[in-house]
């Protein structure tokens, strides 16, 4: 269903569409986008969706959208906005199912001609050790009478049960743990479904990759991240909170939804479903998603831990040896409290980051002391075929955006769709043309993932770039894939 709505071009990244276009509008919604890009955005319905968020109350600044939007539930994938913290809402849908997806990367000091005479091998090792796919169980025993450690402390929890080292929590977006987080608010359905699956990448867009470094466009930042020259072996992971955080958003989707009938909001699509936030509905959903935002922090922990004890395997050598160390963790499906300018004056604000990353400049006080003379590092996988860019935040982005940014390629295509026109074969000769080693748990998983259903991520990230909502430092290319 393509989209027919009032849309208005800024500048050669900025759409907008103005709060005239529907009645409920409290304030216009933007979209940034190039000419290029423009006509694939419009051609689903997700700008109605970001026109719709500009409907919730105490919205401040505007309902934005970028380049890799895509339809979502409730609020667009690759959607952010700002709640007042006094006046606003907070809304799952704002959020998303799986709580806290993100994306890790590992340096290595090991090189391209290095890695990959042995990429089969270190492939299939992985997918050994990390269990992957639907429904797939994770590794930790202990699991079962640490649920609620899991939930409050995140990956301090894992990082203390000795599944990893304490340098990656600072390393880590809120050190791997949110403090607001209480377990009481989880129901005992979302602990059972997370207790089973920490330590588990799943299915879906989650993968785990063996990358080289490809290109460096910023010296400066890319040395301070650890990136050190074309070559270099990385590994990303991307993955979230599992069944535990599709629970807790279903389970409160319920709540907020008699919370609207109760309080008599009107709203254009009852998937915004919401709360105000100072409402024990709405404080008690925070306190939730916290919960599962520190499951997949340790769940990514928890997959990091596995990594290293691969490559120590295959390569015979320690992983401090090989310079493993985790460059950040960034969560792109979260709502933060966080302290903004808005027309002159700080407000404190309840950012929903739906399909974007946050991404703040240099001297930020959030930023690690690591990074904080370069800016946060911003992880953007693209595809299984064409890979994955590191971006640095900006001034732009704080400024503009509520210091976000993208989070991927966005996708152009359903997953029914892309089952449809891809085969196994076609994906796997693809990457194999490429010298890239694809091994995924199902085959549906694999055609879903086609490169093809994905728009271009240099067309996503030369958006961003112009738009000055990041800046480039380094681009990845995979040299062997691990699908869930």
């Amino acid at each position: 269903m393509s989209w027919k709505g009032t849309l208005e071009k800024v500048d050669d990244y900025r759409w907008r569409i103005p709060r005239s276009y529907k009645e409920c509008m409290n304030t216009d919604a933007i979209i940034f986008a190039d000419q290029r890009m423009i006509g694939t955005i419009v051609s689903d319905n997700s700008p109605e969706q970001a026109a719709n968020v500009a409907c919730l109350p105490g919205l401040v600044g505007n309902s934005l959208a970028m380049p890799d939007i895509h339809w979502g539930y409730g609020f667009p994938i690759g959607g952010v906005a700002a709640m007042d913290a006094e006046e606003g809402v907070i809304s799952p849908g704002g959020i998303g199912f799986d709580i806290n997806c993100g994306v890790r990367l590992l340096t290595t000091n090991l090189r391209e001609e290095e890695v990959s005479p042995r990429i089969r091998e270190l492939i299939d090792l992985l997918f050994r050790n990390v269990p992957a796919g639907v429904g797939s169980k994770g590794v930790v025993d202990l699991a079962s009478g640490h649920i609620d450690r899991i939930l409050e402390e995140g990956a301090e929890w894992a990082v203390a049960e000795g599944y990893g080292w304490a340098e990656d929590l600072v390393r880590t977006e809120e050190e791997g743990r949110m403090d607001v987080a209480d377990p009481s608010k989880v129901s005992q359905k979302a602990k059972q479904r997370g207790v089973p699956q920490v330590g588990s990448l799943g299915s879906g867009n989650h993968f785990l990759e063996v990358d080289r470094v490809e290109s460096i466009f910023d010296q400066e930042a890319a040395k301070t991240f650890g990136l050190v020259e074309e070559g270099q072996v990385t590994v990303s992971i991307h993955c979230g909170s599992r069944g535990c955080g599709h629970q807790i958003a279903t389970d409160y989707l319920r709540v907020m939804e008699r919370s609207v009938r109760e309080r008599s909001l009107r709203l254009p699509d009852r998937q915004l479903a919401c709360a105000p936030v100072r409402s024990q509905e709405g404080r008690d959903y925070f306190a939730a998603m916290a919960c599962g935002a520190n499951y997949a922090w340790a769940n990514r922990q928890m997959i990091m831990h596995m990594v290293r004890q691969s490559f120590e395997r295959v390569f015979s050598r320690r992983a401090e040896d090989m310079g493993m160390d985790l460059v950040y963790d960034v969560a792109h499906n979260i709502a933060k409290v966080e302290e903004h300018t808005v027309e002159g004056r700080r407000r404190k604000v309840y950012v929903h980051r739906k399909g974007a990353t946050r991404a703040f400049p240099k001297d930020h006080p959030d930023v690690p002391a690591i990074y904080r003379s370069v800016g946060q590092p911003v992880l953007i996988p693209g595809n299984m075929s064409h890979g994955s860019y590191v971006l640095v935040g900006t001034e732009g982005a704080l400024a503009e955006s509520f210091g976000s940014t993208c989070h991927g390629a966005g996708r152009v295509m359903s997953r029914e769709a892309a089952i449809r026109s891809y085969s196994v074969k076609q994906v796997t000769q693809e990457l194999e043309g490429k010298g890239i080693y694809l091994k995924g748990s199902t085959r549906d998983g694999i055609q879903e993932e086609a490169p093809g259903a994905y728009k271009a991520i240099d067309d996503v990230i030369r958006v961003v770039v112009g738009a000055g909502l990041s800046r480039p430092v380094a681009r990845l290319t995979p040299l062997g894939v691990m699908k869930g």
